[in-house]
């Protein structure tokens, strides 16, 4: 009878053998001194593996060994813990100094850029986009209070404020107040939709730092687009004393009103319905009566059209806004009015009670200071920037010496500098339009007024004082 037990395999020190058959004597593995076993070859030490319940077992060999862990290099590590640290405190720093208006990258490279890369119309769009999503910087620090001024009964954090014409569509406005301006115009706004002249239609002027545009008060129009979002009736409800429509503490918005290319040349009607339909959004509103690429346009500066206009839009202003806001009533005037025509404006004025007035629009003339291609200078359209300058300074003394400083003056034309802002200031200007970034000029004005131990105020009309 075959008998299991007797042929059953069994393990004897590893070693499989047969019931009844000698068993081998078992191997036993021979532990070294833990001094002596740095002296094995490296082939020869058995490796070791851990296994789920902690037990070790030994490959390659039958022998086993102590546990040898190789030590960890730390440095590694630590250099990619400092390249990690290295580069979220960068990227904070660079973001912070990208998005500080003090950044000098944006007058040496971001600028330089843009009119290389660009043409100037194309160039004006992606600044506005830019602005538009907030990709622009923002002022990080606060207004000198020798800069603080009052204007129409408000505070006004600082005296420098930009131009109609940049943000015609009033797409960036957060931004630019973001900038640092005072007071930020929007527009030229006209009731309807219109594309303005044919491309191209601005032009740089870079021996002269200026530029020629014929837009021809492209605009869309009075429509639903303009200010999203903004109740404008529950600015004034919700806050005690009532909120600028800029939304801003100390900082005014206005909005320049135009008038449609195909309108009758002695209509008012796109005024009136301009006030009518965006009054409610402003903190001051402009009558545009000086762009030269409206035909007719610059008509309405003669006397009689002008005191019509002013009275037209002043009941407007007074009927069609409620009480609780009827904003401050500007008109805009050209730099190329000659002495009876700035007296008739200055009499107009003063007569109908107008609010204030923007000194000065482009220029239809052509300085023989121009020293870029006259194939440039010669294009059609209005002038802007520094060639401005002096004619716009000349219409500015000459108007306040006629009001007698009653009547709130906005400079505007060529102003680059902190001293160009101040000679705005004494010739009668309470406050001025800047292009660009604000703040070299701001900063430069600071200086000057901080060295002298007077404020913007006190420089106002100070030409006169002297003569």
């Amino acid at each position: 009878m075959f008998n299991v037990l007797q042929h059953r395999p069994l393990l004897v020190a590893g070693t499989a053998v047969r019931r009844g058959a000698a068993a081998a004597p078992a191997r036993l593995p021979v532990m070294q001194p833990a001094r002596f076993a740095h002296a094995a070859p490296a082939q020869q030490r058995p490796s070791v593996r851990f296994n789920s319940t902690g037990s070790s077992g030994s490959s390659g060999s039958a022998s086993s060994s102590a546990p040898h862990l190789e030590p960890i290099d730390p440095i590694p590590y630590l250099l990619t813990g400092v390249a990690a640290v290295a580069g979220i405190a960068g990227s904070v720093l660079a973001y912070v100094y990208l998005t500080d208006t003090r950044a000098s990258v944006y007058k040496w490279l971001g600028m330089p850029l843009m009119h290389a890369l660009y043409d100037p119309e194309e160039g004006h769009k992606l600044s506005i986009w830019l602005a538009k999503h907030g990709l622009v910087p923002r002022e990080r620090t606060t207004d000198d209070e020798l800069l603080k001024i009052q204007l129409w009964g408000k505070t006004v954090t600082n005296p420098l404020g930009l131009a109609a014409g940049y943000d015609k569509h009033a797409e960036a406005v957060d931004s630019l107040f973001g900038f640092g301006f005072g007071l930020v115009e929007i527009g030229s706004v006209t009731p309807k939709p219109q594309p303005g002249n044919p491309k191209p239609r601005m032009f740089r002027l870079p021996q002269d730092k200026a530029v020629i545009n014929r837009y021809g008060f492209n605009s869309e129009g009075h429509g639903e687009s303009w200010f999203q979002g903004v109740d404008a009736t529950a600015v004034t409800k919700t806050a005690t004393p009532p909120r600028n429509r800029s939304l801003q503490p100390d900082r005014l918005l206005g909005v320049n009103l135009g008038k449609n290319k195909t309108s009758p040349a002695d209509s008012n009607d796109d005024y009136v319905a301009g006030i009518a339909a965006l009054g409610a959004y402003a903190d001051y509103l402009v009558i545009n009566i000086s762009s030269p690429n409206t035909p007719g346009l610059r008509a309405l500066q003669r006397r009689e059209p002008i005191e019509r206009l002013l009275r037209d839009a002043k009941t407007a202003r007074d009927t069609l806004l409620p009480a609780g806001h009827r904003p401050p009533l500007l008109v805009k005037i050209a730099p190329d009015l000659g002495d009876s025509e700035i007296e008739d404006v200055a009499a107009v004025v003063a007569s109908v009670g107008v609010d204030g007035v923007i000194i000065s629009n482009t220029t239809i003339s052509r300085p023989d200071t121009l020293a870029s291609d006259t194939k440039l200078s010669r294009e059609f359209g209005g002038l802007s920037g520094p060639p401005v300058l002096p004619l716009a300074l000349r219409v500015v003394s000459r108007f306040y010496a006629l009001t007698g400083g009653s009547v709130p003056i906005i400079g505007c034309g060529g102003i680059r500098t902190a001293e160009d802002a101040l000679a705005f200031a004494a010739a009668g200007a309470s406050a001025v339009q800047v292009p660009g970034l604000v703040h070299d000029i701001k900063v430069g004005v600071t200086d000057i007024l901080s060295k002298r131990g007077v404020t913007w105020s006190d420089v106002v009309g100070a030409d006169h004082r002297r003569a």
